[in-house]
């Protein structure tokens, strides 16, 4: 596969068909890292294996602006993984990419593994090959993860107070740095409620309430649209259960509309429409 992955790259990029392929290469300590690969002669940087675990569609918000007034946003090339393809698909409906000026190159994935275990949130992936995609590198896996949400039952069977004990202590140890805001795709508003001045719905104070209010408020902006790509939880460096409180919404929004974030790109998020003949339950 990552022959096949560094050959179309190569491909695209000598070709002109794209400006920039957003891959993953050799980081450091072992680790892999986000890719970005401008000549074809660079393709052989790529690389694809389950250490492999950023979400690179959250890239893409730094090619769709235009330079300049006339000019049109670069045409990039992206590798996405089943999980990722889910993301992309939620940008698509909420017009944040220009699906011609992007090359998907989907491949399939067994699931992501750390210290050899296979990640929790890969478990519980039903999603083997990309929803969504221009090119596919791979075959589908013969074995598929299970859909569960034992872990949010587990947190709903604890008492009010006991949750308010597990959640205070979680957001307590926040640092307020965002690095879960910018590793999430589908949190690109250019100016984040949590730092507007006019009207101030919080400050930027660590104090509890605050980090409290930014983390409840950010998890209901995506209810309907978080895929599940647990990049916000990778990237937090205090170690919160961010994906617990997202999967918690999530079965909400499946249980209450029977739907599930980013399978395609046409149907609307529960959240985001409304029809007029609706009416709330008497």
């Amino acid at each position: 596969m990552i022959a096949e992955i560094r050959a179309k790259a190569r491909e695209l990029l000598a070709d002109k068909r794209i400006s920039c392929f957003i891959g993953y290469e050799e980081g450091t300590r072992g680790k892999a890292r986000p890719a970005f690969i401008y000549d074809a002669a660079e393709a052989d940087r790529l690389i694809w294996d389950e250490r492999c675990t950023h979400n690179l569609a959250v890239y893409l918000h730094q090619f769709k602006r235009p330079t300049g007034r006339e000019a049109s946003p670069p045409r990039v090339g992206v590798l996405v993984k089943p999980c990722d393809s889910r993301s992309l698909n939620v940008l698509l409906h909420e017009e944040q990419i220009d699906r011609a000026m992007v090359h998907i190159v989907g491949v399939t994935c067994e699931g992501l593994r750390e210290n050899g275990q296979l990640l929790e949130r890969c478990q519980r992936c039903e999603e083997r090959t990309p929803l969504l995609y221009d090119t596919q590198i791979g075959e589908k896996p013969a074995e598929v993860g299970r859909k569960d949400y034992a872990d949010v039952v587990e947190l709903e069977h604890m008492s009010p107070a006991e949750r308010l004990a597990f959640w205070t202590q979680a957001f307590d140890r926040c640092i307020r740095c965002y690095a879960c805001r910018q590793a999430c795709p589908v949190c690109y508003c250019p100016e984040c409620v949590a730092e507007q001045l006019a009207p101030t719905w919080m400050n930027i104070a660590i104090d509890l309430p605050q980090k409290r209010f930014f983390h409840v408020m950010r998890a209901y902006h995506l209810a309907g649209r978080c895929s599940g790509c647990n990049a916000c939880e990778e990237a937090c460096p205090m170690d919160i259960p961010l994906s617990l409180l997202h999967r918690k919404i999530a079965k909400e929004v499946e249980a209450l509309f029977g739907y599930v974030s980013g399978q395609d790109a046409e149907t609307p998020p529960p959240l985001a429409t409304f029809q007029k003949e609706e009416k709330l339950p008497l």
